[in-house]
Order: C-alpha cells, then structure tokens, then sequence
C-alpha cells in the first residue's frame, strides 16, 4: 500500500498459519454473503452471511483484524453492531462475543446465518484509525466504497470455501471492480438489482474491492490487458476523461518496462476524490493495492495537474503489485491470517522492489530525467536515516505488527526501496550490466507464480542460486544483517557522487523537510525559524517565526492546511502572490511573484570524470 499521510493528525512532517478446530460444511456449497445497498437504516448497511450447514457443535465468526497491505492492526469489527444470529426456524440463538472481531457458536448444528449492520469509516472520528484507502463510504443512492474486508466476515476454517456475494444496489449506481458479474437480477419495481458474483475463496473477497456509483469511468487496452478507469469525483471536477491521459501513458509504459512479465487480463483503478477531507470523508490520501485492482483516495480539491503526477506516482506502485506479491509470495501471505496474521519477512520485496520499480521504469521509459531519478533516490535516503539503521529488515518486517516495530513500517518505502536498488546494481556489476533486479523477478515469477508460495526462509537462497554467490553476502550484510547500505560506495559503481547544489524544491515544503510547522493550540500554521526559507520566500519577504494567516485572500490554518499545499502546486511562475502573515503583534501584507523556489540541497550527480565502465554500466541500470 502507497500511503501518502496527509491528514492533519497524521501529517507528521508538518505537525509535529494458526492451528484452529475446523467447522467442516455438510455439504458442498458456497458461504453466500449479502450486502443490502438499498435499505439503509441510518446510514448503515445490513449484511447477511450464510454458510453451508455445519457438522460441528462449535464455530467461530470473524470480522478481519487485519489485511493484507495495510501492516497494522485495524480491527474492522468496530464497525460492526446489531449482530444476531438465527437457526434454521428463524429464531435467535445465543453466541459470545469474544473480543471485538469475533463471535463464538457452541450450538454450530443449529446456525442457519449471521445477519448485522455496517457503518462505513469515513463517518467515524478519525475513521477509527483505518486509513481510507482501506476504509469504506456509505452514501446513500451515491456512492458506496466497497473495501469488503470492512462488510464481509467468516467462519473458522472456512475461508478457502467457495463463495457467492450478492449486492442489492440502486438501478442506476453500477460497480466499478475487476470482478466479472455473474449475473444481475433486477427488481420488481425496476428501482434496484443484485449483482451476483462467484468466488472461490475468501481472500478474493477481500481482495476485490468494489465502487459502486453513478457511471464515470472509461476503458483502454494495454496489449492484452483491459484496464478500467472508475471515478467518483461528488463535485464532478475530475471525471474518468480527464484522468484517463495520464494513466494511460503510464500503464503503457509499465507493461513496456515489464515485458513478457503479463500476469493479468483485465486491472480495475477505483479513484474516490473526498470532497470534505477529515469532515464526514476521507482525510488521508494514497493507494491500497490488490492483485488486480487498486483503489485510490485523492482529495477532489487537487489540481489537475498535481492530481495528474500523484496518479502516476501512486497507481504505478499499485499496479508493480502484479509482480508481487502477486506472483511472488510467501505462505504468509498466500494463507494469510486475517486475526492472527503471522508477517513475512520480505516486505523489502513486496513493498519496496515494488517502490523502486514505481521510480525506475520511469526513468527507463523516458518519463522522468535522470536527475529526477536521482533525486528521488537521494531523497528516499535522507528520509531514510530517521529511522535505525541498524535493524535487519528482515527482522524489522517480520515484526512489523509490534509495538517495538509498527511505527517503522514507512520504512519499506524508504529503505526497502533502496535495497531493491543497491540489489539492482550490484547485480548489474556482477553480470557486466546483463542482468538487474528485473531479471531476478522474472526467474522467481516463473519458479513460483500466484498458486506457488515459498517458505520465508527460502527466498534468499533461492535468489542465490538464480544468481551468484556473491549476492548472499549482500544480503548476509544489508538485508539481515545489521550493517548500513554504503550509498557513496553503491553509487560510485555507476559514476554518482553526492555534492550540494542550488535546486528547485516546493514552496512550503524541501524534499521531506517542510518550511512550515504548527501551534497545535492556536491552529496556527508557522513559518518555522530554525531552517533556512527558500528563495521565493525569501523574496516575499517572510522570515521564520511568521505566523501564516491567509494567502490570496484565502485564510488558513491547520485544517486546511493540506488545501495550501494543493493549491501551490498550481501555481504558475510570474503569478501574483500575496501573503498576510503577522509577525509579532504586527499585521503584513506581503506581496510579490512567484519565482522558482530554489535552495541549497546535497544532490546526486553524474561524476564529470567517471571512466567508461562507469558509465556503462550506469547505463545498463537506468535503460536496460
């Protein structure tokens, strides 16, 4: 999952397989779970979820703790209330409810279905800790975000049954998702349908989120790949048209970067735009991804143009996905358990060669310069060094769920990212520039594949073997060892060397470091005094310690402080730009034209004297 952190409470930089008694069906039939789209009872949905009849006297039910992606503990059962269960007559019977994602049957024989309703988490204060991306909407006769870990639940031992989902919807919403529609059956009074679709077991539940609104969305073929295109923007300021460009040429780009690497026929982006972020909607923004869709949350007030690069940056990760762990996986994420997850301890695979594949192909296709390249690599540094360097990351992803690690999980973006880049090269020297990280995907899809799991302690040998020796000393030292990458070391390799240099950063924000922080009691946001401000704002007139109070006439403060930083970034050079700040007890209006924000930055360069082999094998890296 792409995360980008942009809620008030969570914008830091700027604010400061378990053994269980199987309840094996009499017969062989499906689990059929039902979500009621239409008979909203305050602004929540029924859903009911029947199984087979059971064989034994005792069961449990669950709501997900956990899913996969997300590495933390989310607990969806919160969401949940009037749960009853009822037997074969229709009456209640008794359970317990053992904590606050399960439910426990000692009269299984007897259990015909559970039935309960479903608040959506964008209503919630803080969405109940679930980032949106892998929260739910209910809007009724508008909108419903359908990330089915938060509706449907399971029995024990039960979730590589087989199952049937049945959504009653409004006539005129229709379901945006990479699932093929069984069959729908309309309504009586034509102002309804189900969608009926066929599953074979529960991870493809949840793993197949679904959108249903009125019809915004498009579609393109890639090659042999339909991709799907579904928008909710409520103000209708972005629609599936104007998005489709963008995606477009990035999709073709990533299936020219990939190759013969083809894993699915049809990919579904779901994009919910959140008209009112952290009031009654989605506050946080980024991409959860799945095997063959993503679902990605934006707040509607973007730009066009910025919109249009954060898509690019946040649905290529997602769509990497399709390599793994789609088709590179463990046992723990192939069985995975949803309230006892046990975690793998390559998340440096699964989120950060994805991350890394996510800036290269770009690079490799032409989409971004070299320099870029290199900046966002030496920023994923920096960013990096804020966390210990020193935990093997194998250790650190295996416990990922611990108080002692969770808060390190930004990390797989970062320096799980750059593994994957200083595995890349040091592969390309190995092979005299013929064989990078890329290659190594390749030969593990074809060994594995999405119906092979490997066993977690395997995978590095395996790499070994379909590699060179040399490679399990890399990982010996920098992936389960404790030892820092030596970047000035990795770099040299392909002709960089770091040195400071003026350079273009944002107006309100360098990199990852911003320009600006808060008072949490006033609300106020702050120009901070303990950094050097860049040169526009230099220019303007603003010093550290300023307070921000309005900027073109528009008042700000923490709230709203994720708009500012949007609406920047359509800023155009030679625009009028006026500032009202107080500093002291006095009032300013301070006024100008935006010019390129510069400032002093360590970047990385191409050496001016490297010799051939350098290049070449720089070369080999970045186009190869």
């Amino acid at each position: 999952m792409k995360k980008i952190i942009l809620s008030i409470l969570a914008t830091s930089f700027l604010f400061a397989c378990k053994t269980t008694k199987v309840s094996t069906p009499v017969i062989d039939q499906p689990v059929v779970a039902n979500i009621d789209l239409v008979n909203i009872e305050d602004d929540k949905v029924w859903v009911t979820v029947d199984p087979a009849k059971f064989s034994t006297d005792s069961t449990t039910f669950y709501i997900p703790k956990t899913v996969p992606g997300t590495y933390s503990e989310d607990n969806y059962g919160k969401f949940i209330e009037g749960f009853k269960a009822v037997d074969y007559s229709g009456n209640e019977i008794k359970f317990t409810k053992a904590d606050e994602n399960s439910y426990k049957f000692s009269n299984a024989k007897e259990l015909d279905k559970v039935i309960y309703l479903v608040n959506d988490s964008f209503d919630w204060l803080d969405e109940g800790g679930v980032y949106s991306m892998a929260g739910t909407n209910i809007l009724k006769d508008e909108n419903f975000l359908l990330n089915l870990h938060g509706f449907v639940g399971y029995f024990e031992g039960m979730t590589e049954d087989k199952y049937r989902l049945e959504i009653q919807r409004p006539a005129n919403l229709i379901a945006g998702t990479s699932l093929t529609i069984g069959k729908t059956k309309r309504a009586a009074d034509g102002k309804s349908k189900t969608d009926v679709y066929n599953l074979d077991r529960y991870f493809e539940v949840i793993d197949n989120p679904i959108m249903y609104a009125e019809p915004d969305t498009t579609s393109f073929m890639v090659e042999d790949m339909q991709v799907l295109l579904n928008v909710y923007s409520p103000n209708k300021k972005h629609s599936a048209k104007s998005l489709r460009p963008g995606l477009e040429k990035m999709i073709r780009a990533q299936k020219k970067f990939l190759g013969e690497i083809n894993s699915t026929n049809k990919y579904a982006i779901l994009v919910y735009l959140s008209a009112t972020p952290g009031e009654g909607d989605a506050a946080n923004f980024g991409a959860l991804e799945h095997h063959t869709s993503t679902v990605v949350v934006m707040p509607e007030s973007s730009d066009p143009v910025a919109l249009d690069k954060s898509l690019t940056d946040i649905v290529s990760h997602e769509f990497f996905h399709i390599i793994t762990p789609l088709n590179i996986h463990s046992n723990e994420v192939h069985y995975f358990d949803y309230n006892d997850p046990k975690m793998s301890q390559h998340l440096w695979l699964y989120e950060g060669v994805t991350e890394y594949f996510a800036h290269l192909f770009q690079v490799n296709q032409g989409l971004i310069s070299n320099e870029e390249f290199y900046n966002r690599m030496n920023d994923k540094i920096a960013t990096s060094k804020r966390f210990d360097d020193t935990v093997p990351f194998t250790e650190m992803s295996k416990n990922i769920l611990t108080e002692e690690h969770k808060n390190s999980y930004y990390n797989v973006y970062l320096k799980g990212a750059l593994i994957g880049m200083a595995l890349d090269i040091r592969l390309r020297e190995l092979s005299d520039g013929q064989m990078g990280i890329l290659d190594l995907m390749k030969k593990l899809t074809t060994k594995y594949g999405k119906e092979k799991p490997f066993n977690d302690e395997e995978l590095i040998p395996v790499i070994v073997d379909l590699t060179y020796p040399e490679i399990k000393t890399f990982f010996d030292t920098y992936v389960t060892g404790s030892t820092p990458i030596p970047y000035e070391e990795v770099f040299s390799k392909v002709g960089l060397e770091e040195k400071e240099a003026m350079s273009e950063v944002g107006i309100f924000i360098k990199g990852n470091q911003p320009y600006i922080t808060a008072n949490q009691i006033t609300m106020d946001i702050i120009f901070r005094n303990d950094v050097e401000l860049n040169t526009f704002l230099k220019d303007l007139g603003v010093k550290g310690g300023d307070v921000l109070k309005s900027v073109n006439g528009v008042t700000y403060n923490i709230q709203n402080v994720y708009d500012l930083i949007m609406a920047s970034q359509s800023w155009k050079e030679g625009d009028d730009i006026s500032f009202t700040v107080t500093r002291g007890e006095k009032e300013m209006l301070l006024k100008g034209k935006l010019s390129t924000p510069m400032d002093k930055q360590m970047r990385l360069m191409e050496m001016d004297n490297a010799d051939s082999e350098k290049t070449e094998l720089r070369d080999f890296w970045l186009n190869n």
